[in-house]
């Protein structure tokens, strides 16, 4: 396995802590349909959350968050209306939660709400 895809691995894992431990429930992880993928999908009350999570260890390629494309954006869109096909639902929500990993530090969780729609 890379380490990119080690890393993230991890923040993936640390992102579904989080989300657990605020009271979200977990539909499913690494949800794909062809080449779209849906990093977690959560619900919580009759809300659907779809969430991407951008994991680095520096910020040298800038902020976790920034690296969502539109082209991200619409795969993950698109993927969540085929996932929600014969789903009852009020709502849904696209987060992105974007985590910096330090050496000998706490990792940095931002959890980001209605990031995009």
């Amino acid at each position: 396995m890379s380490k990119n895809k080690k890393i993230g691995n991890l923040g993936e894992e640390l992102a579904l802590e989080h989300c657990l431990q605020n009271g979200y429930e977990l539909i499913e992880k690494n949800w794909t349909i062809g080449h779209k993928e849906i990093d977690l999908i959560f619900k919580k009350e009759d809300i659907y959350i779809f969430v991407e999570v951008k994991t680095r260890t520096n910020l040298k390629m800038g902020m976790p968050e920034n690296a969502i494309s539109n082209a991200k954006i619409k795969n993950i869109t698109e993927a969540s209306q085929s996932f929600l096909i014969d789903k009852q639902y009020k709502d849904v929500r696209f987060d992105v939660i974007s985590i910096i990993l330090k050496k000998d530090t706490k990792p940095e969780l931002l959890h980001i709400k209605d990031a995009f729609y």
